[in-house]
């Protein structure tokens, strides 16, 4: 399948520059992809025209109108139209990108998306998704902020779309899937937690559910996806970023106090720098709306080149997988033809 990937160009702190160095990151890893960037011609060409390569394979579409930053979802929505996002779905809307990639405003790029793409036949609503380092590798986590409150219809929702993502992105051919919860006792937990459970282990899908399992399974990698409530999942996202600088500023204070702790850092430098890049945000950024009809790929606002060529080889990589196609299979799984997710769960 040929992949052609939109960028919102103008989203993000630093737009256009770390998009445009960022995309040339990514031809690099993935040679046969091309681009449409949306956004200020005017600010794109004098960038893109210096990366001839990437000139070959990436095409500007101009357009003034940007979300900013502080813009409601719903202002976004009624007024966008013309923006660089708006433009950017609308090309996988229309067939003529195979995914879309942006820096900019989540809200209003989750609303702009499910008004557009609309959701998956037999899944309500969409859902954040990302990975999370482990210490047997890499973990899917959803949801991360969509979705403050669920009902169980919505985490045997999350679990079919987290283990699709698990699938695709991290190759785990049968993936196994658990249900954050407060422990690990089938009575422990508040009923939407206990129902869905209840849905999994009755249900036939390509992957083991394992249960529930609590927030230090999260980092042990006891399983490869992780669902929960977005109330539930931002808190814990947020929580292990916090816990990540904490320990880098202690490190550092450590190594910086007497010339013998700097004689030391430089004998542990090499361990130290495999350790920085296990734990560097930019490897993990691009998180996936899942659930909608197209490939949609949130990346940090913050993040530099290197981070947005990671959020660009998410897209790939779902593209490449065939993800809307897994998650329709696993939805028809659950339950017998006509049968749809909420009747399955609320039985």
């Amino acid at each position: 399948m040929p992949i052609t990937i939109a960028l919102d160009a103008m989203g993000g702190d630093d737009a256009p520059l770390f998009v445009v160095n960022g995309t040339e990151i990514a031809r690099a890893r993935y040679p046969d992809a091309k681009f449409i960037m949306y956004g200020d011609e005017r600010r794109i060409f004098p960038l893109l025209s210096k990366k001839k390569k990437l000139i070959e394979c990436c095409e500007i579409r101009h357009t003034d109108a940007v979300v900013g930053p502080d813009d409601k979802p719903s202002q976004a929505l009624r007024h966008g139209q013309e923006s660089s996002m708006r433009k950017a779905i609308d090309a996988v809307a229309s067939g003529e990108a195979t995914g879309v990639v942006s820096a900019g405003n989540t809200g209003a790029l989750m609303a702009m998306a499910k008004y557009v793409l609309k959701t998956v036949k037999g899944i309500d609503r969409p859902a954040i998704a990302s990975f999370f380092p482990t210490i047997h590798g890499e973990s899917t986590m959803l949801d991360l902020g969509a979705n403050v409150e669920c009902d169980s219809n919505n985490l045997v929702q999350f679990a079919v779309m987290g283990a699709a993502f698990a699938r695709t992105v991290l190759g785990v051919e049968c993936p196994s899937v658990a249900l954050l919860n407060v422990g690990v006792e089938e009575m422990k937990g508040h009923e939407a937690v206990r129902s869905a459970a209840q849905v999994l282990h009755n249900s036939d899908f390509p992957f083991d559910f394992y249960g529930f399992v609590e927030g230090g399974d999260i980092a042990l990698g006891t399983v490869d996806v992780v669902v929960t409530d977005g109330f539930t999942g931002n808190i814990a996202l947020k929580a292990t970023e916090g816990t990540a600088q904490l320990y880098s500023r202690f490190l550092r204070a450590a190594f910086k106090r007497s010339v013998f702790s700097r004689v030391g850092y430089l004998l542990a430098k090499p361990a130290l720098d495999t350790l920085r890049h296990k734990l560097d945000p930019r490897v993990y950024n691009g998180a996936m709306f899942v659930g909608l009809n197209g490939v949609v790929v949130k990346s940090h606002g913050g993040t530099d080149a290197t981070g947005f060529a990671s959020a660009i080889g998410v897209a790939v990589d779902m593209v490449k997988g065939r993800y809307g196609d897994l998650i329709l299979e696993d939805c028809e799984r659950l339950s017998a033809p006509g049968q749809t997710l909420r009747q399955a769960a609320a039985s």
